[in-house]
């Protein structure tokens, strides 16, 4: 079961997990949308806002799935938003526990390399988390409630890091994305910041293939890094991009100003994430 199916990184997993031979039980909001993906006829689609049923979910009603993948959560790319942890955290727990209390047994959630906080280097998933924005405070505030939750009721809780992604599909407001249209409208100049910022990036195809390569291990659980283990600055990504183009723009660094809710050299550790994948029996 694929929660926020439609979403970036749900419209690339579910034909994933469906290459892999699973069958999908996908959900999302907006059914109509979801008609228009090539996966729609080989899925279980049920149109729900997972936020606005009220009382308990029935686990039989999305076909009593083997394991829950859950990607919804609303508001983003807000992260300063307090309808984070006011509404979106006790909403995913209650539903996320619903579940469990009938009978599910394997939880994926995927969490961010914002939980980390204002840490540069290479993150590691044993390193204490300090997240320094609503968003973060949430998405950990919520992994732990379901680690206490495992001392009462016994399942498997897989936590993916996402760290930085870009592919087809991506928020239309974000950076490569805006780059692309500036590049197709002809402008001559690209506004951006001093792009001096160390990031980790990884194609959304990947990401999906990870996810789908951890819950297909059920007997793992803890944190994951979802990330490509490889500090690239912004302004290398934006000018990787304008190569693959094939088209001339100039940048105007420094145009805008560095995030505060980001460090400016961070990237991920993938060795437990291949280490433990790579020795593990499926």
């Amino acid at each position: 079961m694929v929660t926020g199916a439609t979403g970036f990184i749900g419209s690339h997993l579910v034909p994933c997990l469906l290459d892999r031979g699973h069958e999908v039980v996908a959900v999302a909001r907006d059914e109509a949308k979801a008609s228009n993906f090539s996966w729609y006829s080989e899925v279980q689609f049920i149109a729900q806002d997972i936020h606005a049923k009220e009382g308990k979910c029935s686990y039989d009603d999305f076909g009593s799935p083997d394991a829950l993948i859950h990607l919804a959560w609303a508001g983003l790319p807000n992260y300063k938003g307090l309808f984070h942890f006011e509404d979106n955290l006790l909403a995913d727990y209650k539903f996320i526990k619903s579940l469990i209390e009938q009978g599910l047994q394997q939880v994926l959630v995927t969490g961010t390399c914002f939980e980390y906080g204002m840490k540069n280097g290479c993150l590691q998933e044993d390193m204490p988390t300090f997240p320094s924005n609503p968003y973060a405070l949430a998405k950990d505030t919520l992994r732990q409630f379901l680690q206490s939750l495992q001392q009462h009721t016994s399942f498997t809780l897989q936590w993916a890091r996402l760290f930085y992604m870009y592919g087809n599909g991506q928020n239309p407001n974000s950076l490569l994305a805006q780059l692309d249209r500036a590049i197709e409208s002809g402008e001559k100049q690209f506004n951006m910041s001093g792009g001096a910022q160390l990031r980790d990036y990884l194609t959304v195809e990947v990401v999906a293939t990870r996810i789908t390569t951890l819950v297909e291990h059920v007997e793992l659980g803890g944190v994951f890094n979802c990330c490509s283990g490889v500090p690239v600055s912004v302004r290398e990504l934006v000018e990787r991009r304008i190569g693959e183009r094939g088209r001339g723009i100039d940048l105007n660094l420094g145009y805008y100003p560095y995030p505060d809710y980001e460090p400016m050299a961070f990237w991920g550790d993938t060795s437990k994430f291949f280490k433990e994948t790579s020795r593990s029996k499926l």
